[in-house]
């Protein structure tokens, strides 16, 4: 196997036009493809993609339950938290000072958790894993 990166990340919504709304509208993410039952949102790296829940099999609800949490590097935390909250966005968590960063997480229509973190090392558009603050806890 001759894995080279994440291609996307897949979330099967309640309602695709509310997630469409809020992750291209609230949250700024491009609109890559559209078909009718697929979305794929962004421009480079891993794309997140949404598709339709199943109208036959329970929704497991959110985040913490089923571990799903969507990380996005923002140049200000701030900001962001401000612009969503103004916008009536559910925050999750309210922003923390770490020693890698600042970190908040919110939620989508869906209560999967989003972790908007502002990395305080040199290299800010470093995705990078391992580092406190990124997790609900």
């Amino acid at each position: 196997m001759n894995i080279k990166k994440v291609g996307n990340v897949i979330l099967a919504v309640k309602d695709l036009d509310k997630s469409v709304k809020f992750y291209n509208e609230l949250i700024g993410l491009p609109i890559k493809r559209q078909r009718r039952s697929w979305v794929d949102l962004g421009t480079s790296g891993a794309l997140l993609s949404l598709h339709p829940a199943s109208l036959t099999a329970q929704h497991i609800g959110s985040s913490i339950e089923n571990g799903i949490t969507i990380g996005f590097l923002v140049g200000d935390v701030t900001s962001a938290v401000e612009e969503l909250k103004s916008k009536g966005v559910k925050i999750y968590r309210d922003i923390v000072d770490r020693e890698a960063g600042k970190n908040a997480m919110i939620l989508d229509p869906d209560d999967y958790l989003i972790s908007l973190f502002e990395p305080s090392f040199e290299d800010k558009d470093k995705q990078t894993g391992g580092y406190h603050g990124f997790t609900p806890a």
